[in-house]
């Protein structure tokens, strides 16, 4: 079912006000068209897949690794859900593109109208595009899916554990609240349905897990499953998922031209694994922001091949652009790492990463090196402090050698005060061609006063 302009939308509203080229022979050119399958995890840690070092079995998702590209270093574009989002379908960080924090459902803005995605950029090419499962770019209708450059949608306008919960079909409200044991089988079951209908069409199919946010409810047929309780067995559903994502594509012959790319929108929250990384979600720590990415294409990516330079998720508009042979937009914050997936670079030539915490610049990275230079004055999903909540300027900014030192725990800005110095003045230059709400925020952090905590690891104002 396409989507629709009209439909049942004032249910939903009604509802919402109540609720407060590389190394081969074949050019891309050359080729037909690909279709593209994007596979993205919510909440899903760095250390959760058995390719990834986990003891739950993931065999489906591990398959990827075996038969395509594993990236050791790969960050989410925000170490939370909507700007995370925004970031993958735009090639642009959430502050550019509208959206620099969690959205809630009855928030009136959304993914910025003018932000070119990587459905409305295929759809001109003449590619079907589907968005299915979780969207949380905007609840108003032109910013939902349908408004934004996919054909279809079928899922969650915004998180499973938001209120009220819904489950849509492009502009129809089907059921509210939903069935959550039901949802994972159910995006399977429409991305199937939605792979059939496109057997003779170029497709970019956006599959958006709620899987594994809280709350963990497994279906019935996995529930106790693995034997490690409910975190595991979500992630066991959601291998199971994308077998059969992967078993459709095989049996029609279209995975010889199709990539398939599974990834996480950022690091695990209450539960999961960060592997050796430091922090959580919500944290810009590797932790918060370092996620799983897995890429297979036959005959375009090796078998087995691990990459160990760092790609963004900034980087799959632009590298998408590239592989379908389209006009790249302009103006992203990622690059083409096409490269990086099918030859032996390690890496590409790209500008320094940004570590945002909503318009809070907090961290800068190029190559191994990972500034800090502010933070709040308590971790995230902790109660708030008496004195509020500050985005405070680290008295001693600290560097990390971020690929020999993962989980952030040797601060070396003495021994390479060069670096420092480096990172703070490539910063100044980033921040002028920042949304003036980042320089904003910037400047209230700077002009704070603080001190040290006793830990070291958390800055505490000072009160006068």
């Amino acid at each position: 079912m396409r989507c629709t302009q009209h439909s049942h939308r004032r249910d939903f509203f009604k509802l919402l006000a109540g609720s407060a080229a590389g190394s081969f022979p074949i050019s891309l050119s050359a080729a037909a068209p690909p279709n593209i399958v994007f596979i993205l995890a919510d909440d899903l840690g760095y250390g959760d897949l058995g390719c990834y070092g986990s003891n739950v079995s993931t065999p489906n998702i591990d398959s990827l690794a075996r038969d395509g590209v594993l990236f050791r270093q790969f960050c989410a574009p925000s170490s939370v859900c909507s700007p995370s989002r925004a970031g993958f379908l735009t090639g642009r960080y959430g502050v550019r593109a509208g959206i620099p924090t969690v959205m809630n459902p009855t928030d009136t803005h959304g993914l910025g109208e003018n932000e070119t995605t990587i459905a409305g950029m295929l759809k001109k090419a003449g590619y079907r595009t589907a968005a299915i499962g979780k969207w949380h770019l905007g609840s108003q209708q032109r910013h939902m899916p349908c408004s934004r450059g996919f054909d279809e949608f079928f899922g969650l306008p915004y998180s499973n554990d938001q209120s009220p919960s819904m489950l849509m079909q492009n502009q129809d409200v089907l059921e509210s609240p939903t069935r959550q044991d039901l949802l994972t089988e159910r995006y399977t079951s429409q991305t199937i349905a939605f792979l059939r209908r496109n057997r003779s069409n170029p497709f970019f199919l956006f599959l958006s897990h709620t899987a594994p946010h809280i709350p963990l409810v497994p279906s019935r047929g996995f529930r106790g499953k693995s034997g490690l309780g409910a975190y595991a067995d979500v992630l066991q559903e959601l291998d199971w998922s994308v077998g059969e994502v992967l078993n459709e594509l095989a049996s029609s012959g279209m995975d010889r031209n199709t990539l398939v790319i599974f990834a996480s929108d950022n690091g695990p929250w209450f539960q999961g694994s960060a592997g050796r990384t430091r922090g959580r979600k919500g944290d810009t720590f590797e932790g918060g922001i370092r996620v799983p990415f897995l890429a297979r294409y036959p005959g375009r990516i090796p078998a087995g091949k691990v990459v160990n330079g760092f790609a963004s998720g900034l980087d799959l508009l632009p590298t998408v652009a590239h592989l379908a042979n389209v006009q790249i937009p302009s103006g992203l914050d990622g690059v083409d790492i096409w490269p990086m997936l099918t030859t032996d670079k390690a890496s590409v030539d790209r500008p320094e990463f940004l570590y945002f915490d909503n318009y809070h610049l907090q961290c800068v990275r190029l190559g191994k090196w990972k500034l800090h230079l502010s933070r709040y004055n308590s971790p995230a999903y902790t109660p708030e402090p008496k004195v509020g909540r500050f985005n405070l300027p680290l008295t001693n900014p600290e560097l990390y050698d971020i690929q020999s030192d993962p989980g952030e725990s040797s601060d070396i800005a003495d021994q390479h005060p060069e670096v420092v110095a480096d990172l703070r003045e490539r910063l100044q230059r980033v921040l002028a061609d920042m949304p003036q709400k980042v320089r904003d925020a910037w400047e209230d952090t700077i002009n704070r006063r603080v001190h040290q905590s006793a830990s070291g690891a958390w800055p505490v104002p000072v009160i006068e």
